[in-house]
């Protein structure tokens, strides 16, 4: 499938409450790394439409997407590389791919404008909980690291549901939390 509906919630943790929630929740000991990395134009046009596109490294395979604003969440627009295309993109040699390209194009984008601004690295373990998926993450990027839930749900009833009681049986505040691209990017201006 090349699009997708994706609702999901945020939740920036200390790393006191991302220890509770590995020992109370059967989360694997060990989580798989994967590697964002993220595009911009010089004028920040993708940020001005809502947009994010990011690359993802993870297990080998490479997979290109771009996030925009959705009445239900977000939409999810993808393009699998392969490795050498992915390198091309990291070196500043981007080709258009057709289900990206085309929702780029709509919004006036053109992915020659398109530049490489750095990567974030994630540690992530998850678990189906209750029909929905949980996710802890343990992020590094430009010196800095922090941890997150996240919790992804078929519906907004589901997901607003699970997501309030998990934080209250857990003693979890409830934060502000920018998606991972708007923390990288604000990483960058200090």
């Amino acid at each position: 499938m090349a699009q997708e509906i994706e609702i999901e919630y945020k939740n920036l943790l200390t790393k006191d409450e991302f220890q509770r929630l590995l020992a109370r929740l059967p989360f694997p000991e060990s989580g798989s790394t994967q590697t964002n990395h993220y595009f911009e134009t010089a004028d920040f046009d993708l940020k001005e439409h809502g947009s994010a596109l990011r690359i993802r490294e993870k297990g080998g395979k490479y997979r290109l997407t771009l996030k925009e604003p959705h009445a239900d969440g977000l939409l999810e627009t993808h393009d699998d590389l392969t490795k050498e295309e992915a390198d091309g993109w990291l070196e500043g040699n981007i080709i258009a791919k057709p289900h990206v390209a085309g929702q780029l194009k709509e919004k006036g984008i053109r992915h020659e404008d398109l530049k490489y601004c750095g990567s974030l690295a994630t540690n992530r373990r998850e678990i189906e909980y209750e029909g929905v998926l949980l996710v802890l993450d343990h992020s590094t990027y430009n010196r800095r690291e922090d941890y997150e839930l996240e919790l992804e749900a078929p519906s907004k009833e589901l997901g607003t549901a699970r997501f309030e009681q998990l934080l209250k049986e857990h003693q979890i505040k409830r934060r502000n939390t920018p998606n991972k691209i708007q923390r990288f990017f604000e990483s960058l201006n200090p």
